[in-house]
């Protein structure tokens, strides 16, 4: 599945929303333009949970680990890796940064990704292989969504086998789905990990996902966050 636009119009522009995709592009193209230095620049930019649990192994300071929790973020594997997450960010950021505010929004999502990275490295702690993306923090996003639009409708684009279909899908149905592939992904994952191997974060998207759920829910109920009321569009 893969999600095409949501039914919820977002009242006001989604400068942080705007900026962060602005910055990963950004980003994104000067790793292209380093060329065989990517490398170098992905290994001291990325989260690395070896080196985030015993840094003076890696001969650096406890710092840097906290640094590139942010850092690697902004970074992204390829092409496909960029436009996946900042397409997922155009989609449902805009509404989450609109019941949240601009600097509460930017708060929120680097604690995501923060709280996504720190998941993954609890799962797989003595890895060496940098982790970058923003999909962490995307999840977070996608866990607020959820609690704060359980009425939005997404209309998205369903995959089944050579063809596909295009279908307005429940938000929560969505979503839940979205949770669930991930969460037995990364647990399959589990049988063939190892300290040396790459391939996909799937426990830091599980980890953004019930950060977010958990933040936003408690924003709620303490009365700091109040979502839109507006009902529901169908998309056309």
């Amino acid at each position: 599945m893969f999600p095409l636009r949501d039914s919820i119009p977002s009242a006001r522009r989604p400068v942080v929303n705007l900026v962060v995709i602005g910055a990963c592009v950004v980003v994104f193209l000067y790793e292209f333009m380093l060329g065989p230095g990517v490398e170098a620049f992905v290994n001291a930019f990325g989260f690395v949970p070896a080196r985030f649990f015993d840094p003076a192994a890696f001969s650096v300071g406890p710092g840097w680990g906290l640094l590139t929790l942010v850092t690697s973020m902004f970074m992204h594997g390829g092409w496909l890796h960029l436009i996946g997450n900042m397409w997922f960010l155009w989609v449902f950021g805009d509404n989450v940064e609109d019941c949240l505010g601009h600097g509460a929004y930017l708060v929120f999502y680097l604690a995501s990704g923060a709280a996504a990275a720190i998941g993954q490295a609890v799962v797989a702690p003595l890895s060496n292989v940098p982790m970058v993306g923003a999909s962490g923090a995307i999840a977070g996003v996608l866990g607020a969504y959820l609690v704060w639009f359980p009425w939005s409708r997404v209309k998205t684009a369903v995959f089944l086998g050579f063809f596909f279909t295009i279908a307005e899908i429940p938000a929560p149905v969505f979503l839940v789905l979205w949770f669930v592939i991930q969460f037995f992904s990364g647990t399959l994952s589990l049988a063939t990990a190892s300290a040396g191997g790459g391939g996909v974060a799937w426990f830091a998207h599980v980890g953004g996902f019930v950060t977010g759920l958990i933040l936003a829910w408690t924003l709620r109920r303490f009365g700091q966050v109040t979502p839109c009321t507006r009902k529901s569009l169908y998309l056309e």
